[in-house]
């Protein structure tokens, strides 16, 4: 597997990377989630801090008897505010209900146009058909003392010290920030800033409490006709970007969706562990049958193939050994008895020749015994671990060629037809247990075929066989799984008395299974007797065979 398929598939990996997606998604979230609450905070700041000085102009303007002298105060005010203030009927404006809204609560509009960084502000009149507006650049400190002289205005229509104070108490309703008359000693004011109160100047002090900019704040002092008392403006708080409580906000609010993220990226491996738990409980229980269903290509679904693999090969050779040791004793009952009834006719009899024959009789049955253990310890071999495959391309015409001819060096009277595909078709093998597969299937082939045999290999559909058939009487349907079961043999022409001790074809299903493929036995179509054939992937998937190679190191030192 290559390094970029191996990180691909590396959960580690996609675990590293899904937190750095979650981390930079989650940031640009808060980014974008913190600009559009600054938003919002600034425009309920501008709405608010603008609402009292407009209150206050609407409220001059309204107290003129004439349209001169409101004409007249008007452009004052303009002069005093730095920006024109006009009057224009409530209709003109396409205003939202939420602004109109905010008109009935005797609230002002401030609409921010950002691209040309100016807004206007409106303030609905007293009369209710009209607002007053004016376009603002930016806030400065004319705008301050023109504030600060439009609440002096207001003042001068009360006479009394209670008078003035109630109407501070009236008009703080449309601040936010408080208005108080005190008394100038109580200011805590510096020498030149209670010279510039005695020749009527307006003092604006800057409050910086903290580091940050989180306490800062200006007061506005207010020179009053009452002697010795000032109107104080404030403080009023400065726009903080950044508060506390927005940070600490948007940090809560990160590390929930950071953790929603790592639990998405978790969970699925959480499951995924759960489920080769239950797995792994089961077969501890004895139930072998239990498989995982794990799907993916991570290390994971990878780690549930091969327990899959393992609990398979665990059961293969439980059935296995169990079939062996039936089998063993089968088999080995009939050569024995005949030894020993062998021996007993020796023992009976003077006649050298007839000891001479019994004697090849056991040599016969001796040798019989020697190949049925070779048999046993391949099959044995083959079911206790997987065999170390030599992967390579194999060309299937050279291949055929040569079985055809070892076929033929047999000398029996069958007629070997070879059926090779062009030179250039090669399929990914072990050339070596290959070529024993197809020379099993071809002797198989021989001892039940009447006149021929047809040995075939090629590519189709990204699957790679080999063919043997023959003209013999072929397989019964309903027998043809049992011919793959070790030490089975059939009825009819496939007797004992062909040879063999039903362990090749076991073999060879073996080998197909190391393989990635599978053995099937079918109707020849072209002879009518049976045909062998095993598919495999052109290229195998040899991971599959993991959990098998555990053990092959315990399986090479038995049986070699």
């Amino acid at each position: 597997m290559s390094l970029v398929s191996s990180l691909k598939h590396s959960i580690f990996v996609r675990i590293y990377a899904g937190l750095l997606i979650v981390c930079l998604c989650v940031a640009l979230f808060a980014q974008l989630l913190m600009d559009t609450i600054n938003k919002e905070r600034v425009q309920s700041y501008r709405e608010n801090m603008a609402t009292g000085a407009f209150y206050l102009v609407a409220e001059g303007i309204a107290r003129q008897d004439s349209e001169s002298q409101r004409e007249y105060w008007l452009s004052d005010a303009s002069s005093l505010f730095g920006s024109t203030f006009r009057i224009i009927p409530i209709k003109e404006v396409n205003f939202s209900a939420n602004e109109l809204r905010r008109f009935d609560r005797d609230e002002t509009v401030v609409r921010y146009v950002s691209q040309q960084n100016y807004a206007d502000v409106y303030h609905r009149m007293p009369d209710g058909e009209s607002v007053l507006t004016v376009k603002v650049s930016q806030v400065t400190e004319q705008q301050v003392r023109a504030m600060s002289v439009f609440l002096l205005d207001d003042m001068s229509y009360y006479t009394t010290l209670s008078a003035k104070r109630a109407r501070l108490a009236e008009l703080e309703k449309k601040f936010p920030f408080p208005l108080a008359l005190e008394g100038v000693n109580e200011l805590n004011l510096d020498s030149d800033q209670l010279a510039r109160l005695r020749r009527d100047e307006i003092v604006i002090l800057f409050q910086d409490t903290s580091t940050s900019q989180s306490d800062s704040s200006i007061r506005v002092v207010v020179p009053s006709e009452i002697s010795g008392m000032a109107i104080l403006m404030g403080p009023v708080p400065l726009f903080n970007w950044f508060p506390l409580n927005l940070i600490v906000s948007m940090i809560l609010i990160s590390m929930f969706l950071i953790s929603l993220g790592v639990y998405a990226l978790i969970f699925p491996l959480e499951r995924k562990l759960q489920l080769i738990q239950v797995g792994v409980n089961e077969v501890s229980q004895g139930n072998l049958d239990s498989q995982v269903q794990v799907i993916g290509q991570d290390e994971i679904a990878r780690l549930s193939a091969t327990f899959n693999a393992m609990t398979s090969h665990i059961k293969r050779l439980i059935e296995s050994q169990r079939e062996l040791t039936r089998a063993v004793s089968h088999e080995l009952r009939t050569p024995v008895a005949r030894i020993r009834f062998a021996v007993d006719m020796l023992a009976d009899t003077d006649d050298e020749e007839s000891r001479f024959t019994q004697r090849d009789y056991i040599d016969e049955d001796i040798e019989a015994l020697n190949g049925l253990i070779d048999e046993m310890l391949t099959y044995a071999k083959l079911e206790e671990g997987s065999p170390k495959l030599d992967l390579e391309p194999v060309n299937f015409k050279e291949l055929i060629e040569q079985i055809v001819r070892e076929t033929n060096a047999l000398g029996k009277d069958i007629k070997i037809v070879g059926n090779p595909p062009s030179s250039k078709v090669t399929a990914i093998a072990d050339r070596r247990y290959l070529h024993r597969v197809i020379q099993n299937l071809a002797g198989n082939a021989l001892r039940y075929a009447e006149t021929t045999i047809i040995i075939s290999a090629g590519v189709k559909k990204g699957n790679a066989f080999v063919c043997v058939e023959d003209d013999g009487q072929g397989i019964p349907e309903a027998d043809r799984e049992k011919v793959f079961i070790p030490f089975s043999r059939l009825d009819d022409s496939r007797t004992r008395a062909s040879g063999g001790y039903g362990l090749g074809l076991s073999i060879v299903s073996r080998i197909a299974f190391w393989f990635s493929g599978s053995m099937s036995v079918d109707e020849s179509p072209n002879l009518g007797g049976a045909r062998f054939t095993m598919t495999w992937p052109v290229k195998p998937l040899t991971q599959t065979i993991a959990a098998d190679q555990i053990t092959q190191e315990k399986s090479d030192r038995t049986f070699s």
